[in-house]
């Protein structure tokens, strides 16, 4: 697994109100877009400087692609990044306050220590 990979993707999705939107709505043709045509840019202001190596793998690509959080988290991605995101994403959605964060916390409270390792 690439953890630097989706890092990235959720980095990079999460600054972006339009590309956070076109995630919420359409997760597999933005992953499938981004890992095409982000995934291997070294310095995001310069279109020639390219890499050709990076992409995600199957199971990195599921899980971006139905937006769980909870695989994404087994599998190394920063809690943080998972988290910011999903607020952009699916706070609007809960009625109550805290419901998405609370949400997401029930979903990860079968994890316990030590956590999955986030480091790079």
């Amino acid at each position: 697994m690439s953890k630097y990979l989706v890092n990235k993707f959720l980095f990079t999705v999460d600054r972006d109100t339009a590309l956070t939107e076109r995630y919420r709505e359409d997760p597999v043709g933005t992953v499938t877009w981004w890992e095409a045509e982000e995934a291997n840019r070294i310095l995001s202001c310069i279109d020639a400087e390219r890499s050709t190596w990076l992409s995600f793998t199957d199971e990195e690509r599921q899980a971006l692609a139905t937006h769980d959080h909870v695989a994404l988290f087994e599998l190394g991605a920063h809690p943080f990044l998972t988290l910011t995101l999903w607020i952009a994403m699916f706070e609007r959605d809960w009625d109550e306050p805290l419901g998405m964060q609370l949400d997401y916390a029930a979903r990860l409270a079968h994890v316990t220590q030590p956590y999955p390792d986030i480091s790079c």
